[in-house]
């Protein structure tokens, strides 16, 4: 991503030349002639570095104390350019907010340096430095710049799925060269021109050129799907899939990490602000997202009519399927003292979470029954927790269960995982 530099002076010979200096293939300069329109810009761009000139309709001091005020959140570089070369001029802008102080006429060599020192600085400062990349306010910033922009750009928000569950199951030290090597993978397809930052430990941005996206997509797709199979033991490769322990004995089903990526382009779209932009990319994320494999989707053009489609309702229902009359009555009661919904198991209405029973010892007939479900499109999403008095975590997960749960069990404890998979299953 190009760094923005703005330029307030009134001066147009200066100024001009000013911008040939430090304007180039990675820094954009942008000059205003006022505060007002010094603020427009500000409030658009978040500019890395604002270089004041000494030519403006007031003390110098005082409008460098005023974008240090109206800036205090962006907190960007601010470099004063004055006439004056005495001491006391110097130091009574330093202390009003300024980070430098350059005296005219300036050197151009030395002058272009400085500003790019500052860009560097200002950049690194922005570094997350397990991964050396933008971190989240630093990716923020290049999203609330390509608003602005008149050229087809392309914004990808791409995650790595089941992040935490893996990290839980092989340690810290595993995810952090997982997370560097899909990182690796994604800076093998950009140029220069692209950019690539940090949302979250798990959650990334690029912003690229709008007839690029779709390529960088099925690439990062194939080639993540390619390597992961790397980072799992022998055993969850055999047995396809992941188990984290809920605690000593009970164990959760958990698929294997993926990357998941929502494309919006601005193509068709007008963004009025950053937020717009973020929902519309979090939007086509989640309707990309599957529960196994890597996935992207790219937003296209509306061909439908406003409102057209109903908004996903929360869903908080529960289907309870135990032969045991009494625990059936007591775990029904205390879901909905909890507010949860509950459903009859062959209704038509499709549960959030599905409790089943796996049998007795002997004919395991529940086990059956979590096959069939889950072969059920309709329950493709729904969220299984199976309760076993056979202690056979394995079994139970091979079958489909999400969740294994041996009997006897802490009623809380139950309460919590429906909370835990009710969340996940409205994502």
């Amino acid at each position: 991503m190009q760094s923005v530099t703005l330029l307030i002076d009134k001066r147009r010979e200066l100024s001009t030349k000013y911008k040939k200096l430090l304007e180039n293939d990675t820094n954009i300069v942008l000059v205003s002639k006022n505060l007002i329109s010094a603020m427009k810009t500000i409030q658009d761009t978040e500019p890395d570095v604002i270089i004041i000139s000494d030519s403006i309709d007031s003390d110098l001091s005082d409008y460098c104390k005023k974008i240090r005020a109206l800036t205090y959140n962006m907190r960007p570089v601010i470099i004063a350019i004055s006439k004056s070369a005495e001491v006391d001029d110097r130091l009574k802008v330093l202390d009003s907010g300024a980070d430098d102080f350059i005296s005219e006429p300036v050197n151009s060599d030395e002058f272009s340096m400085r500003i790019k020192a500052h860009l560097r600085r200002e950049f690194e400062s922005n570094l997350d430095l397990k991964k050396l990349l933008p971190n989240k306010n630093y990716s923020l910033r290049a999203l609330k710049r390509i608003i602005k922009s008149k050229n087809l750009w392309a914004a990808m928000f791409i995650t790595i799925d089941n992040f935490e569950d893996y990290k839980e199951s092989y340690t810290e030290l595993a995810s952090d060269k997982l997370i560097r090597t899909f990182c690796a993978i994604i800076q093998s397809a950009l140029n220069k021109e692209d950019y690539f930052g940090i949302i979250s430990v798990n959650k990334f941005l690029i912003i690229t050129d709008m007839y690029k996206a779709d390529k960088l997509a099925n690439y990062i797709s194939f080639a993540f799907e390619s390597v992961a199979a790397k980072f799992y033991s022998p055993e969850d490769v055999t047995r396809g899939y992941m188990i984290t322990q809920g605690d000593e004995f009970a164990g959760r089903r958990c698929e294997f990490v993926h990357t998941t990526t929502g494309i919006v382009t601005n193509e068709f779209n007008h963004f009025d602000d950053v937020t717009q932009l973020i929902n519309a990319l979090v939007q086509t994320h989640n309707m990309a997202h599957t529960p196994a494999r890597s996935n992207y989707l790219i937003e296209r053009p509306k061909i439908t009519a406003d409102n057209a489609v109903e908004a996903k309702k929360f869903n908080n229902k529960i289907s309870i399927i135990e032969p045991d009359d009494a625990m059936n009555t007591l775990l029904k009661t205390i879901l909905e003292l909890q507010g949860f919904e509950i459903v009859e198991h062959n209704s038509e209405a499709i549960p959030a979470v599905i409790i089943l029973d796996a049998g007795d010892i002997e004919t395991r007939k529940g086990l059956g029954v979590c096959k069939k479900l889950k072969q059920n499109k309709k329950l493709i999403n729904s969220k299984l927790i199976v309760t076993s008095i056979f202690h056979n975590k394995e079994t139970v997960l091979n079958c489909g269960a999400d969740l294994y749960l041996p009997k006897p069990y802490d009623l809380k404890h139950l309460v919590k995982w429906v909370e835990t998979f009710i969340k996940e299953f409205n994502r």
